[in-house]
């Protein structure tokens, strides 16, 4: 479930909780396949790292390690955009890495002191010379945390960031121009745009006035303008909202410090079924689009 907004506020949380700087003293593996399933390479090529950045690309958590100790970097990139925590003398190499976090449906990040009671769904936990750990909870197995030698080349299939200053209207007409697919899939597609999911994606389209099964070639000059203003307001309004907190139970995304987001009383249409719509007040209907559950106003979203 987590998206663009959620990630990013985990990134800044990790940042004013002091992530960087922080040194892997050991590691400890509670499901292998969340590393790859080559448990021995991840704990080599972590421990004795020093936590260098952090940063993301779409829904990707990228932690730059190093091997010498190293200032950290604390001033944070412009909110929600990307950033790979590379300098001009960074190159891969052994003396440095690159760990890749992907949340997914359920994970999370836990900054907390070594004796924190435990939840029973750490499917590995950082421990640091400092006696804090770094827990990454996923009660459903999904998630990922794989290190790399380069993140640019690693994460090089991802579409636009759709709030960096080179997402534009003109942008996103080029990468939805002769794509036939309805709208909705088109905009999940992360090789198109990063970060969006299926949350934001009913939102910015409702905020649009944007039927879901649209064909994006469909977009008319006017729709392209309407829809980049809207995929940029909900999600700069998920981040001034700490992101959406609408799992049930273990799987509820949380904020490391164990705080939940703010966003869902925002939402105009996502899991709003049978709700008066904001805007005209005719019910807020869901279907099924490309398989993902699709919430929508059929008065304001015409077909």
């Amino acid at each position: 479930m987590p998206e663009l907004p959620e990630v990013q506020s985990t990134i800044d949380a990790l940042r004013h909780a002091g992530l960087p700087g922080e040194v892997i003293a050991a590691v400890e593996v509670g499901w292998p396949r969340t590393v790859g399933g080559d448990v021995d390479t991840f704990c080599g090529a972590v421990v004795g790292r020093s936590v260098c950045e952090i940063g993301r690309r779409g829904k990707f958590i990228v932690l730059c390690l190093t091997l010498a100790p190293r200032a950290a970097t604390t001033e944070p990139a412009s909110p929600g955009t990307a950033n790979f925590v590379r300098s001009p003398d960074d190159s891969p190499g052994p003396e440095r890495g690159w760990m890749l976090c992907h949340l997914r449906m359920s994970g999370r990040l836990h900054l907390v002191a070594a004796d924190e009671p435990r939840e029973g769904y750490e499917r590995v936990v950082l421990h640091f010379a400092s006696g804090r750990e770094l827990r990454f909870v996923d009660p459903r197995k999904f998630g990922r945390l794989l290190c790399v030698s380069d993140p640019e080349a690693a994460l090089s299939h991802l579409g636009l960031e759709p709030l960096d200053d080179s997402f534009t209207p003109r942008k996103l007409h080029q990468a939805l121009g002769g794509r036939r697919r309805a709208i909705k899939p088109t905009l999940l597609d992360q090789g198109v745009i990063a970060g969006l999911g299926n949350i934001y994606v009913d939102e910015a389209l409702f905020a649009a006035r944007i039927h879901p099964l649209r064909r994006a070639d469909s977009l008319s000059p006017d729709d392209i303008v309407a829809l980049h203003t809207a995929i940029q307001q909900v999600l700069r309004l998920g981040l001034s909202n700490l992101g959406v907190s609408l799992g049930y139970g273990k799987s509820n995304f949380r904020l490391p410090n164990g705080a939940s987001g703010d966003n869902r009383e925002a939402l105009q249409v996502f899991r709003r079924t049978g709700l008066p719509c904001p805007v005209c007040g005719h019910p807020v209907e869901r279907l099924i689009v490309a398989q993902r559950s699709t919430h929508l106003c059929p008065r304001c979203q015409p077909a």
